[in-house]
């Protein structure tokens, strides 16, 4: 029988076992779940924080992580600025970025969620508004929902993976896993 692991991966923490890259040691899973045999499915970048999926099993790595299953991913963003629905409808039809076009996204713009704290907390500026997003896309390219975001100039402040597919991270704090 398969092992699905949900984990809601801390700010700051790699997505995978080891840290063979870094001079000076950075946080991975291995500091969180203690359980041979299981491999993220998909990623999630390190100044990114929520769901990450771990299973033992190939096929269903593969269902989660690869983009040609259209597997919907939701994402709570910060972004820096006002932006008004208008300013959302590119994300909704794609944008180009410069690997190509993006699929159709759901955005809406949402009241700051009840989230955990984050250490570091975002830089807060008196100055600068922000706003919450909700979106949902249905393929996962490198920094996608950052990418996208900055493209219509409303760069990311943080990015919070709520769902995959069925699955979320409710009611699982930061460093927290279980199984599904």
């Amino acid at each position: 029988m398969s092992r699905l692991i949900l984990f809601n991966k801390p700010f700051d923490v790699l997505s995978q076992f080891t840290d063979a890259k870094s001079p000076t040691p950075r946080r991975t899973l291995s500091d969180f779940i203690d359980v041979p045999g299981v491999y993220p499915a998909g990623r999630l970048d390190r100044d990114s924080e929520g769901l990450l999926m771990l299973t033992d099993d190939g096929r269903l790595q593969a269902r989660i992580a690869d983009p040609a299953h259209k597997l919907e991913k939701t994402y709570l963003v910060q972004v820096e600025g006002d932006p008004r629905d208008a300013d959302l409808a590119p994300l909704r039809t794609g944008v180009t970025l410069k690997d190509g076009p993006t699929r159709p996204a759901r955005v809406t713009l949402i009241a700051p969620p009840a989230l955990w704290h984050r250490d570091p907390p975002v830089r807060f500026r008196k100055s600068v508004p922000d706003r919450w997003l909700s979106v949902t896309i249905s393929e996962g390219r490198n920094r996608q929902v950052r990418r996208m975001t900055a493209h219509i100039g409303f760069p990311t402040l943080r990015l919070v993976r709520w769902s995959v597919g069925d699955w979320n991270v409710d009611g699982l704090t930061p460093g927290a896993w279980k199984d599904a």
